[in-house]
């Protein structure tokens, strides 16, 4: 018989947690969130209009689009936070790294960033912040420059096996400071339009873009899928595919967490997924999870197309 994943692969934090509360809670202004986010948006529309020549905009074509892929949607979510592939210890930490460079937060910071909202919007109702429930203006300023602090939050456990994982610790601790070693190299190759372009600029698209899908991902768009109880659904937004690498078929990675597939019906451009059969092809990638290998779940209802 076909082994059958959980329904939600590896919850650290209990579905059941009666006595959190995920709709109280205050939002307030994270200086530490705010400076890092300001100091890279500024140093990147000023130093980047100063600096732009045809070396520094490839250069954040392509680094964006590997941080991107390999690195937020492979290796930070598909990997890292639902362990929906295997693949060798050295890819895993590189894609990991990767996924850090985008600017957001170290590994066990968006694991329990992550894990808190995915709860939150499995409630029957969540505080806005969670489900991106403000106009898009309010949405934004919480969502880039702070941070809540919820009245009874769920109690948060990672798996040993990365809690005590002192890599991740410390990519976790020191998240900012991994931008460096590659702001050094740019600079020697080309230069400060080589960093500007590379690191501040790239950082900032990349907050912002992961912002604005996630916004758009969980107030409008096209559903196949709906989850019963949950205050948020997921949406799938079309034409963000190649741009997010796949990660803007929210509507299905709602129904299926767990899948390292996200574009599951015919059309839907997953880059993301592509890049792993070619890894699986190659040898480098194994036990590929995608949605008939996960259980079946009660609350979960596909939506009759007229």
């Amino acid at each position: 018989m076909k082994h059958k994943a959980k329904e939600y692969d590896n919850p650290r934090i209990d579905p059941l947690n009666l006595n959190a509360d995920a709709l109280r809670g205050t939002v307030q202004l994270d200086p530490v969130k705010a400076a890092w986010v300001g100091s890279m948006f500024t140093l990147g529309i000023v130093g980047g209009a100063l600096t732009i020549s045809m070396s520094a905009v490839l250069l954040f074509v392509f680094f964006t689009a590997i941080t991107l892929c390999l690195g937020h949607s492979l290796g930070m979510h598909r990997k890292f936070i639902h362990r929906s592939y295997q693949c060798p210890r050295w890819m895993e930490v590189l894609f990991v790294h990767l996924g850090t460079l985008i600017g957001l937060a170290g590994p066990l910071g968006m694991l329990k960033t992550h894990d808190l909202r995915d709860w939150a919007q499995r409630q029957k109702r969540c505080h806005d912040y969670f489900s991106h429930g403000k106009a898009w203006y309010h949405d934004l300023y919480w969502q880039l420059f702070c941070s809540i602090k919820m009245i009874k939050p769920p109690k948060f456990q990672a798996e040993s096996i990365i809690s005590n994982d002192k890599i991740y610790r410390w990519m976790d601790q020191f998240w900012m400071l991994q931008q460096l070693p590659w702001a050094v190299m740019f600079y020697f190759f080309g230069g400060w339009a080589w960093v500007f372009w590379g690191i501040c600029i790239r950082t900032s698209v990349s907050i912002f873009g992961h912002w604005l899908i996630g916004y758009f991902a969980h107030n409008a768009g096209h559903r196949d899928w709906h989850v019963e109880g949950a205050a948020v659904q997921g949406h799938n937004i079309p034409w963000s595919s190649l741009l997010t690498m796949g990660e803007n078929w929210h509507n299905n990675h709602h129904a299926f967490p767990g899948s390292a597939k996200f574009g599951l019906e015919d059309g839907q451009w997953d880059p993301g997924w592509w890049i792993l059969l070619i890894l699986k092809r190659v040898g480098l990638v194994s036990a590929l999870v995608t949605p008939d290998s996960l259980s079946k779940r009660a609350d979960l209802h596909r939506i009759q197309k007229i």
